[in-house]
């Protein structure tokens, strides 16, 4: 059938297995462009960055995007402990050496950030550059502790909400079934309440993850999520549709299992390279109404600041889903930075 659609933007599927764990992936542009990587967070798929899967393969290079393990087509595993940073790092670099790439620009996004920041601290051979959204460097992967030390305690008082906007993180720790069960007992439904644009009118407010735990659980204490329109500025049809039925297939017990590893995850970031500090180029792109990864009321970016030697900082008007959210300003700040910064990264170099 005739198509319009440029073939370096059509989007291919594939997969690798390895180590017991199968990955799969999205690709598109040239096979041997510069390849770059986008992992994404959570609750997503590889296909919430089809904005930029395309755009970057249009401009010519190999962009790809995974499952990771718990999502859409990757393998679940039952055991918490299979979801700690180690393991997912280790499934990053089992895709570089199947996609026959000694390194590789990696973008992350939410639990993504955490996953391509550790591989730049233990494997920076692997990375010609690395850039979080929403979510900075030496943080999150750091665990639950390390993020309430940088929080603003002007709008999150430490006697009335000691875990401030990560409140639900340590609801998840106490109430990891039940908070599963809610999300998986309308998927589609979980999916539009959580997919939201950023809100202005919110910004330097208490989050709504902030009370969590007093509220009984998500949505305040329902036990399921609120059938609200979606929002089609971050969501279209199709990828409700794919993001609804992932859910509804795998459950939510895998994605929450991200955040139950704590213990684990500093005990792996403390065997980073050279302590921790990267040499290579980093972009950082911050979300101005972002509540829950707010860089622009806390101290949450210092520690990657005093980590990273080549730092490039931008900051979008948008909420926790940028990449879907504001993609032409997210791909301009990823594009400008990689040809002023990593030019030998930009295709025809």
């Amino acid at each position: 059938m005739p198509t319009d659609e440029h073939p370096d933007t059509v989007l291919t599927e594939g997969t690798v297995t390895s180590g017991g764990h199968t990955t799969a992936y999205l690709a598109a542009g040239p096979e041997d462009g510069p390849l770059i990587v986008f992992v994404h967070g959570w609750p997503a798929i590889a296909r919430t960055w089809k904005h930029q899967l395309t755009a970057f393969g249009a401009l010519g290079f190999r962009a790809v995007a995974p499952d990771m393990r718990g999502y859409g087509g990757s393998t679940v595993h039952p055991d918490r402990a299979a979801y700690a940073q180690q393991h997912v790092v280790a499934d990053m670099v089992a895709l570089l050496d199947h996609l026959g790439r000694e390194r590789a620009v990696w973008v992350g996004h939410d639990w993504g950030c955490a996953t391509v920041w550790g591989l730049a601290a233990h494997h920076p051979e692997r990375c010609a550059a690395v850039s979080g959204i929403c979510v900075p460097y030496g943080v999150l992967e750091r665990g639950l502790e390390t993020l309430v030390r940088h929080v603003d305690r002007s709008i999150y008082p430490a006697d009335t909400h000691p875990y401030a906007q990560f409140d639900y993180i340590d609801y998840y720790r106490r109430q990891p079934e039940r908070a599963a069960r809610v999300f998986e007992a309308e998927p589609y439904r979980t999916v539009k309440a959580l997919y939201r644009r950023g809100n202005p009118d919110a910004f330097g407010k208490p989050a709504v993850t902030s009370t969590v735990t007093r509220d009984g659980g998500w949505f305040g204490g329902a036990d399921a999520a609120p059938d609200v329109p979606a929002d089609t500025v971050v969501l279209d049809a199709e990828l409700l549709a794919e993001l609804g039925a992932s859910f509804a297939r795998n459950g939510f017990s895998a994605p929450t299992a991200y955040y139950l590893n704590d213990e684990a995850n500093l005990a792996y970031t403390e065997t980073s390279v050279d302590g921790g500090r990267l040499a290579m180029p980093v972009l950082f792109i911050g979300a101005r109404y972002d509540a829950v990864a707010d860089t622009s009321f806390t101290r949450l970016a210092e520690p990657m600041r005093e980590h990273c030697a080549d730092l490039t900082e931008a900051t979008v008007d948008t909420g926790h889903w940028a990449p879907m959210e504001r993609p032409a300003e997210v791909n301009a700040a990823l594009a400008g930075w990689l040809a002023r910064k990593v030019p030998g990264q930009w295709p025809g170099a």
